[in-house]
């Protein structure tokens, strides 16, 4: 019902920057329908467990991981029914697979199929 695509993924140098962006669509998808989701981005490295980045949820309350704080930030357009995580200040061990997720605080949860996300010289 409702589709998530990642993008902005890539290579860059440690210290450098990546915006993410995640776009919502779906047959009954408005932008104030998108609003009352929760969105999340979360990251994955094989070997490891799928952690949780950052968080917004439909009263603009934010949420991160100890390891994004001070770095990242998450915002959301509603109107565009876009998410974004910008990354600052990347470290290798940032290198993963990004994902998005929006939840319904009612129904249903979606994910992405990810971004690969690669900090290296």
């Amino acid at each position: 019902q409702v589709q998530l695509v990642e993008s902005g993924g890539g290579l860059v140098q440690p210290g450098g920057s990546l915006r993410l962006s995640c776009a919502a669509s779906g047959t009954l998808l408005t932008g104030t329908m998108f609003s009352i989701y929760t969105v999340r981005w979360f990251r994955h490295t094989p070997g490891k467990q799928r952690d949780l980045v950052a968080s917004v949820d439909k009263d603009g309350r934010t949420n991160y991981a100890d390891s994004a704080n001070n770095r990242f930030i998450i915002s959301r357009d509603n109107d565009k029914k876009t998410m974004y995580l910008q990354m600052n200040s990347l470290k290798p061990e940032d290198s993963a697979v990004y994902y998005c997720n929006a939840v319904h605080p009612y129904g249903n949860g979606y994910w992405g199929r990810g971004t690969r996300v690669t900090v290296s010289s």
